[in-house]
């Protein structure tokens, strides 16, 4: 579904550089999305796809934030937080390690994953990240969330334009009109 290289900032985030393959290339199992995890060479790349051309098309397009990953403690409390209680679409899972969701058939939103954080409990306000802005189509939609998150019993601040709240892990969440 996309091709990626990992990095680490200063602060200890990951950053993943990725591009989609177009969405008629990516293989489902019903509702998951195949997903695999291939070593790609970087020098290879660069030879492939590094090109004038490519630089040059890229000069006037945006970038943005496709996905973001969170450290949880345990991906079934992930999932029945993500899923369960704000409404997103599992795409995938990773061993017991990792959970994708998604919202209208992308790969993914958003995962969640243990790999450096099994068993934790709520993270220290630290350096790292600071809040996920999560932008949905209309305000019904910040609304209904906010209706969510009250019958489930999780502290949120509504504001009428925007929601703001914390998973579990104290990841800060920020849901506003797009």
């Amino acid at each position: 579904m996309s091709e990626a290289f990992y990095f680490t900032d200063p602060e200890g985030n990951g950053i993943e550089l990725y591009w989609d393959r177009p969405r008629e290339a990516w293989s489902w199992d019903g509702t998951t999305v195949v997903m695999d995890s291939l070593a790609l060479p970087p020098q290879r790349y660069l030879e492939q796809h590094l090109t004038e051309d490519s630089v040059t098309g890229q000069r006037g397009a945006e970038a943005g934030v496709g996905h973001v990953h969170l450290q949880v403690g345990d991906v079934q409390s992930a999932q029945d937080f993500y899923v369960g209680t704000l409404g997103f679409e599992k795409t995938a899972g990773w061993h017991g390690q990792a959970l994708f969701v998604s919202a209208g058939g992308y790969h993914h939103h958003m995962a969640m994953n243990v790999w450096n954080s099994r068993g934790a409990g709520p993270r220290r306000d630290t350096l790292g990240l600071g809040e996920v802005l999560i932008e949905v189509p209309a305000g019904d939609d910040v609304g209904a969330l906010a209706d969510r998150l009250r019958t489930a019993g999780v502290q949120s601040h509504h504001t009428g334009a925007e929601l703001r709240f914390e998973d579990p892990w104290r990841n800060r969440i920020r849901v506003a009109v797009r």
